[in-house]
């Protein structure tokens, strides 16, 4: 059955590469890398105690529902970072391709998710610098930035 076969050289050429052009190779680890992106922050958004406990403090002290596929989006970026929360939007943004494990993804998201809440609740001024390096300390310190592993 020549369906069978096509179904199998496609999935040998996605494992391997064989026959793709550079452009397919990294059009399919984009797309690998943002259904990984997309699962992983699932998980976390159900199952981390840190991003459960921050979903719910934004939820009950400020009244904002965070709804992980309106707020959170995994999408493209540049090399300096791995995430960011945008204020007048509303979302955190998670940088699909550049996490190298789950654990680094949930401080990123656990980081912007305290911008979130700091925004929401105390009304954060993002052009004035001393609200802008106080809700960066208290994200580096309650998003495990601080911890001695990742030193």
């Amino acid at each position: 059955d020549s369906g069978v076969f096509e179904r199998w050289q496609r999935a040998f050429a996605d494992m391997t590469g064989v026959g793709m052009t550079a452009e397919q190779k990294a059009d399919r680890l984009a797309v690998h890398q943002q259904r990984l992106c997309e699962k992983w922050k699932n998980e976390l958004v159900n199952y981390s105690p840190a991003v459960t406990f921050m979903l719910d403090r934004i939820r009950r002290e400020t009244g904002v529902a965070v709804s992980p596929q309106d707020h959170i989006r995994c999408l493209p970026c540049d090399l300096t970072r791995s995430g960011g929360y945008a204020p007048a939007l509303g979302t955190v943004r998670l940088c699909y391709g550049h996490f190298w494990s789950k654990k680094q993804m949930e401080h990123t998201l656990t980081h912007e998710l305290v911008h979130m809440y700091d925004h929401c609740k105390f009304e954060t001024d993002w052009s004035n610098l001393r609200h802008h390096a106080c809700t960066e300390i208290r994200a580096n310190s309650l998003g495990g930035d601080c911890k001695w592993t990742r030193e």
